[in-house]
């Protein structure tokens, strides 16, 4: 058996090749011994079972000796052979073990949507696949993956996938959804159909806001990630601008309503005259306002190129979300709705900078464009976005 280590800023990822049986183990002992002493000081050890053919009961045990030595240790791309054998002797109890992931290209596959957390391609008639930006951890993968279970039971409708996947170094959802196409495909296609496009986006957040979502599950409050995210970006913005943010949150009426928080039309997958969702990372409970506002933020009131992000010409994204809304409180006077979208506007004006909170590794120019952005949506109508706060209580939900 061959073993191979490298060192990533202390994370010492260990190499196995062959079979890891009785004879092998004393000498494998050794070479571990030596690699780690070449790639000290190690923070975290993984091992890479990507070639393990075979592990004997003497492979576990060095397996064993290294987690209890190491705090994160993990053990990724194992084979279903190998899986089994930890499987059945309990160390998928004990210790962190991934499985080998199937394989993707999307060289020459059709984007349908982009956004903060990655792109989304067509691979096929039946299949998209979800590429999470790089960095992005199994761990945030999986979660996205419960909060689309949970969200499913509880009646959203989503497209649901259980298998990740590897595409190069990041990870990837695979979706199957029969000839279904982007609502923002759709209304690029045939924007004559706006109208019909329109009400089956406000039927969609109408029935995602008349879930309740029952206490202790594992759906987070929105109210407490709007928050999370203030913080994050405060690096960005003076103490005003940050206390300016917190008050606009603090100013929404709790709720326990089913949120998906990125409803954006390319979010929105039309399947036989149904919409499903397809990006479940943000998903929530909390009050509509929120839902509604960071929609607004996206289709409305954008910090950045529309066509790339959106996939729409700006007025037809203002078109279909101004629709929208008419059909989301049809039967209310003009006066109800106006109102009700100014208030939405002051929520979507958060979000236009909360996305920042996303990653790390934003441009600078990127940064100042929001900054200076902030002070002509924010700073400068304060007053008049605080007495918009002033009004959140009169929406009661029944």
């Amino acid at each position: 058996m061959r073993i191979s280590a490298t060192n990533n800023n202390g994370t010492v990822t260990l190499y196995f090749e062959g079979r890891f049986d009785t004879m092998a183990t004393k000498q494998a002992t050794d070479d571990i011994e030596q690699q780690l002493k070449g790639c000290a000081p190690v923070k975290s050890l993984v091992c890479d079972a990507s070639k393990l053919e075979y592990i004997s009961s003497s492979g576990l045990r060095v397996f064993l000796a290294l987690a209890k030595q190491y705090k994160d240790f993990r053990v990724i791309e194992t084979s279903s052979d190998v899986y089994q054998v930890l499987e059945m002797t309990g160390f998928t109890k004990i210790m962190n073990v991934e499985k080998a992931m199937r394989r993707f290209s999307v060289d020459g596959c059709q984007i349908i949507g982009r956004g903060g957390v990655g792109v989304v391609y067509r691979i096929d008639d039946d299949t998209i696949i979800k590429v999470f930006r790089e960095g992005t951890t199994i761990d945030e993968v999986q979660t996205e993956i419960t909060m689309a279970k949970e969200s499913f039971v509880l009646g959203m409708p989503t497209a649901i996938s259980f298998d990740i996947v590897r595409v190069g170094s990041q990870y990837g959802l695979v979706y199957e959804l029969l000839k279904a196409d982007t609502l923002t495909a759709c209304l690029k296609r045939e924007p004559q159909r706006i109208d019909e496009f329109a009400r089956l986006y406000a039927s969609l957040f109408r029935h995602l806001h008349d879930i309740k979502v029952p206490k202790g599950g594992s759906i987070p409050s929105c109210i407490e990630r709007e928050e999370e995210a203030v913080r994050i970006i405060s690096r960005y913005f003076d103490a005003p601008s940050t206390d300016l943010m917190m008050r606009i949150i603090q100013s929404i009426p709790q709720g326990d309503r089913l949120l998906h928080c990125d409803l954006q039309t390319k979010n929105a997958m039309l399947q036989n005259g149904e919409l499903m969702l397809i990006d479940m990372g943000e998903v929530g409970y909390g009050h509509p306002i929120i839902d509604l506002g960071h929609s607004y933020s996206a289709m409305v009131s954008l910090v950045g190129d529309y066509e790339q992000i959106i996939g729409l010409p700006q007025q037809l994204a203002n078109d279909i979300w101004l629709k929208m809304i008419q059909y989301y409180f049809e039967g209310q006077s003009a006066d109800f709705i106006k109102h009700r979208t100014e208030q939405i506007a002051v929520v979507g004006c958060l979000r236009n900078f909360t996305w920042l909170s996303l990653s790390n590794s934003f441009p600078d120019e990127v940064i100042r464009h929001c900054q200076e952005i902030f002070a002509e949506r924010l700073t400068k109508r304060k007053d008049y976005i605080l007495s918009v706060c002033d009004t959140f209580k009169d929406w009661t939900l029944e």
